[in-house]
């Protein structure tokens, strides 16, 4: 999957000495073309060569990939190890049925479900487990989702269409402390208030019912930024978004499930696109590794119990090439965790 538009930068604060870039791959792997009104549609998933080598070094039965999306990583996972059955599971219904009946076999199972809840599944061990945080080219390209700024079209943003707010609806009713939140915690907007004082004043207007007209208005409040390339709609699209999937709490209620579903010896692979994201799972890895989570963690060394190890000494990144080849990549971070083989701690 891939980054809001403009491509917030994960992690931006972290030492980028730490990370390793992963092997380019002449044909991307688990790409998708599609054909749909006369337009092709290309799916490229990121770091899909990477996740394959991670999932490859224990048992291959049984995976999940808790964010099925375009389905590209789906593919190249059963594409590399052709005994496997995958798991497969996304919020988003319109990307379940399209990929789940492109792969439609005896060893793909699409379950229309959030991956928060995996804890539901009938299978409840697997050997690998993926999370893919970005969006799909699909959900990008698609005007009524309202994902887009490019793109005029309703300002939904819901990866579920059948529940919740819209983010039209949320940018009409939400209160002052949510739309703080959004904007200046989930977006990371440093000039928060303006945005915040816009939105507000703008209520029962149409601007905040249309994908356009929003990023019109977050334009004329924002001050251009002559050093970067990204649109200044780009934090409050995506602080947005957050917002209206609860996608970090989504996130936190998953992660220990998705420990507690691995297999000994099992890997939990997540990439993630910007900052908040990478930086609960990260804490999540050290804190399962028996490391401390950051320089605020007062438990003693003693106390804490490795349950497995993170894989490699920091996160892996899109090489050169990948990027060049699919630049919505380049904020992309994958971050791995081994489970101990012995059930024994």
């Amino acid at each position: 999957m891939l980054p809001a538009e403009g491509g917030v930068t994960a992690s931006e604060g972290e030492n980028c000495a730490m990370a390793s870039r992963a092997p380019s791959s002449a044909v991307p792997a688990g790409e998708v073309r599609r054909r749909e009104e006369g337009k092709e549609s290309v799916h490229v998933p990121v770091l899909a060569a990477a996740v394959v080598a991670a999932f490859g070094q224990g048992r291959r039965e049984f995976f999940l990939d808790g964010t099925l999306g375009g389905g590209g990583h789906a593919r190249a996972i059963l594409a590399a190890f052709p005994g496997t059955e995958l798991w497969a599971m996304d919020a988003d219904r319109t990307a379940l049925e399209r990929t789940g009946a492109e792969l439609a076999q005896g060893r793909f199972h699409p379950i229309w479900e959030n991956f928060a809840n995996l804890d539901r599944l009938a299978r409840r061990e697997f050997d690998g487990i993926l999370f893919d945080l970005g969006l799909s080219s699909d959900q990008l390209d698609a005007a009524e989702r309202g994902f887009s700024f490019r793109l005029d079209g309703p300002l939904d943003m819901r990866f579920d269409r059948s529940r919740g707010q819209s983010a039209a609806e949320f940018l009409q009713s939400a209160p002052h402390e949510e739309l703080i939140r959004a904007v200046r915690d989930h977006g990371e907007e440093p000039h928060w208030r303006r945005v915040v004082a816009a939105i507000e004043a703008a209520r029962g207007t149409a601007t905040l019912t249309r994908t356009v007209p929003f990023a019109d208005l977050l334009r004329r409040v924002l001050p251009p930024n002559f050093r970067s390339h990204i649109d200044p709609a780009t934090r409050v699209f995506q602080g947005i978004r957050i917002a209206v999937n609860r996608e970090l709490e989504m996130l936190e209620r998953a992660l220990p499930k998705a420990l507690a579903a691995l297999r000994p010896g099992g890997v939990l692979a997540v990439i993630s696109f910007h900052s908040l994201e990478d930086r609960a799972v990260k804490q999540h890895f050290r804190s399962w590794s028996g490391l401390a989570v950051d320089c605020h963690d007062g438990r003693y060394a003693q106390d804490r119990v490795a349950l497995g190890k993170q894989l490699g000494s920091g996160p892996i990144l899109p090489d050169a090439g990948e990027v060049r080849d699919n630049p919505r990549s380049r904020s992309a971070r994958l971050r791995l965790f081994q489970k101990n083989w012995e059930e024994e701690l």
